[in-house]
This record gives structure tokens, C-alpha cells and sequence, in this order.
């Protein structure tokens, strides 16, 4: 029997709430640009393609219901911004799903943040090259507990927020989502082959900005356990 020539790492568990179980984390996309007035403040307006990159699954950081989770200020950069978002947990994978089929692929949900350094991402484009250094590097996807898709209450209507040091930063709705979440497995699935595993971050609401070391982030989504971490 074949073995590795290291040790593989291991796998990356979110906590399931209500559940010493653990959800295993294949792939992480995130979708750009989702909610109409982020675009604008970002210097885009109207329902654009939708488009997509990822982060790597050691990006993720779980944090335990209840607690603070402890994030490093990344390097290379002086402008980390934060960005709330809705987690979609696909429980089942196939390729090419339909928007109505899309409901039975969903595991669950979760609330995440897509940490960016908007100053490396912004001269990448100006560059025109890829964005992985703004947006895929360690501790950048914060996750908190998943809840099973029928627990999550009317999740497509649940309003997101977060705040910093207790202030409001973000706050708007899931309705608001400029592609949903059926349609965004849709076209996702079109490019890639979903898998059970894998996390989609649908898009952040407007009001993202900067944060520096010290600041304490917590964001929620209704009916779903809220995220709070502290950058250090």
C-alpha cells in the first residue's frame, strides 16, 4: 500500500452548532460584487455577471460559538478591510444544478467574513492580475458555527450585519443579494463541479472599510449563530 512521503495536512472542520460533529471543508468560493449599493461604493453599478474567486481551505477559522476568535493582521498590507457575508454549506455535489434543484444540495449555513487587503487587491487590477494575495492568504475566511438548512429559519430574508468595537458598520438584508443563492450554485456548478464540502461566501453588503490591530469585528446573519474575532 502506497504512502505519503509526508505527513498530508489535516482537514479544516467547521462546528456544527448544537453538535460535537464537524463539517469538512473541501473548497471555498466567494462571489464579487453581490449586493447593488457594495458594487456601487466599489465603482460599479447594475446587475453585472456574476463572478467568482476562491480562498483556500486552510483560510478558513473556525470560531467556537460564544468565543472570540483570535485573527492575525496580515502582512504586506495597511488597509484590511472586512467583509460580512452568508455562508452556504453544500452538503450534496453534481454539476450544472439547476436554480429550482439548488435548495437540495444546501447542507447548511453559516456566517463568515472575507478578509481583504484591498491595497494589495487594488493594485492587482491595476495590474490586471490576480487578486489571490488581496484576498486568499491565511486566517482571511473566520467562520462561525454551521446550522443544518432547516434550522436556519427564512434565511432568504434574514437580515446581515456587522459591527466593530460595537459600532455598526454593515447592515442589510439577504433578499438584497443581486444573485441569490439558488441561481449563484447555478452558475457556479456551470464552471465547476460542486462537492459535498464545499462553502460558498455569497457576497458582502455595503459599508466595508478598514481594520487595525485590536479591533473586535461581530457580525450575524438572522437565526444563525453570530461571528465576533479580535485582529491581534
Amino acid at each position: 500500500m502506497s504512502q505519503y512521503v509526508i505527513p498530508p495536512a489535516s482537514p479544516t472542520g467547521v462546528p456544527v452548532q448544537g453538535s460535537d460533529q464537524l463539517f469538512p471543508v473541501r473548497r471555498v468560493y466567494c462571489v464579487g460584487r453581490n449586493y447593488e449599493d457594495h458594487a456601487k461604493e466599489m465603482g460599479f453599478s447594475g446587475r453585472e455577471a456574476p463572478f467568482f474567486f476562491m480562498k483556500p481551505a486552510d483560510a478558513v477559522v473556525p470560531v467556537a460559538a460564544g468565543s472570540t476568535g483570535q485573527i492575525p493582521y496580515p502582512t504586506l498590507t495597511n488597509n484590511l478591510h472586512h467583509e460580512i457575508e452568508l455562508v452556504v454549506a453544500i452538503g450534496k455535489g453534481g454539476k450544472n444544478i439547476a436554480a429550482a434543484d439548488a435548495a437540495a444540495h444546501i447542507w447548511g449555513y453559516g456566517v463568515g467574513l472575507d478578509m481583504t487587503r484591498r491595497d494589495l487587491q487594488n493594485e492587482m487590477k491595476k495590474q490586471g492580475r490576480p487578486w489571490e494575495i488581496g484576498k486568499a492568504f491565511e486566517g482571511s475566511a473566520p467562520i462561525a458555527p454551521l446550522v443544518p438548512a432547516a434550522q436556519a429559519g427564512d434565511i432568504h430574508n434574514a437580515e446581515i450585519w456587522l459591527q466593530v468595537n460595537g459600532a455598526e458598520r454593515q447592515h442589510s438584508n439577504v433578499q438584497k443579494l443581486i444573485w441569490n443563492i439558488a441561481e449563484t450554485i447555478e452558475v457556479i456548478s456551470q464552471a465547476w463541479e460542486l462537492q459535498a464540502g464545499d462553502l460558498i461566501f455569497t457576497g458582502t453588503p455595503e459599508g466595508v472599510g478598514a481594520v487595525v490591530k485590536g479591533d473586535v469585528l461581530e457580525g450575524g446573519v438572522t437565526g444563525l449563530p453570530p461571528l465576533k474575532i479580535q485582529l491581534v
